[in-house]
């Protein structure tokens, strides 16, 4: 089933789960006319306890799908699919402007006064080489300090943010960095800024708490006029937000409606190897 035009000009993102909807929602602020088109591999959460190799099977497959769908922008809304899959992925599709997460170690580096600064981020981004080209370019000087707030990433996609295990977690990760000097945290995965407000709580009012959406939203709005003349032509659509997911559309329409309060009817998507297309059960 096939019911998108791929003549609509549209921006493509995607993450493992409901961690890229952060983005999404920045995004949507600052890009009012140009229709979003969201994939959710819920098949395949987490991303960041998987081989890199796979993760870059997938992130290629759902680029791939995303393009054949209209896509003219794709953001990789994921910071370990990111790690894994950016460069790769902008040697493949070489038409296609890609706009990628990155840990924000140079802004933190450039606002932290203690020269301490904690990153909260899964294990692949971790291990990745972009993760340690950015900490030896720009915080050869500065501490920094390392979480994976293990098992949080799947607590957020079951809509469990606000338990007393997630707590519990968010406790046990900043309260270190914190009693350790860092006066800044650095949120490295998408999935995080959605427990933004228990991080908050925890650290405290006096440390910077650094949310990557914003500035991705602001690279994606200058890629769209840098590229103005792909969606010049676009033919209008009435609908503005489109939601895909590998898992239970159903599930993921109640979390949008929790974590964005939009309204939506998300469609399924199936695997085939290493083919995503929509599946024809509704």
């Amino acid at each position: 089933m096939r019911d998108i035009s791929a003549d609509n000009a549209k921006i493509g993102i995607f993450d493992s789960g409901l961690g890229g909807l952060s983005i999404l929602r920045e995004i949507r602020l600052r890009i009012k006319d140009i229709p979003l088109f969201y994939v959710a591999d819920q098949a395949h959460v987490p991303y960041g306890e998987r081989k890199a190799s796979d993760i870059l099977s997938f992130s290629r497959s759902i680029t791939r799908f995303l393009i054949d769908n209209g896509a003219k922008i794709v953001v990789i809304a994921c910071n370990t699919a990111s790690a894994a899959a950016l460069q790769q992925l902008r040697h493949d599709f070489p038409k296609i402007p890609f706009v990628g997460m990155e840990p924000a170690v140079k802004p933190a580096v450039q606002i932290t006064k203690k020269k301490v600064v904690g990153i909260l981020a899964t294990p692949a981004t971790f291990e990745g080489e972009m993760y340690h080209t950015l900490v030896e370019k720009f915080a050869s000087d500065v501490r920094i300090l390392r979480s994976t707030l293990p098992g949080m990433v799947q607590m957020i996609e079951n809509g469990d943010m606000g338990s007393a295990d997630a707590y519990n977690i968010v406790k046990e990760a900043v309260l270190p960095m914190v009693e350790q000097g860092a006066d800044t945290i650095v949120l490295g995965c998408t999935h995080f800024p959605f427990i933004l407000p228990l991080i908050k709580d925890v650290a405290g009012p006096t440390i910077n708490v650094i949310d990557p959406a914003p500035a991705i939203a602001k690279r994606t709005a200058y890629l769209v006029n840098e590229n103005y003349q792909l969606f010049s032509q676009r033919e209008k659509q009435k609908i503005n937000l489109i939601f895909t997911t590998s898992g239970d559309p159903n599930l993921f329409q109640s979390m949008i409606q929790d974590l964005l309060e939009i309204s939506s009817e998300p469609k399924r998507l199936r695997w085939d190897r290493e083919e995503i297309t929509f599946s024809e059960e509704e």
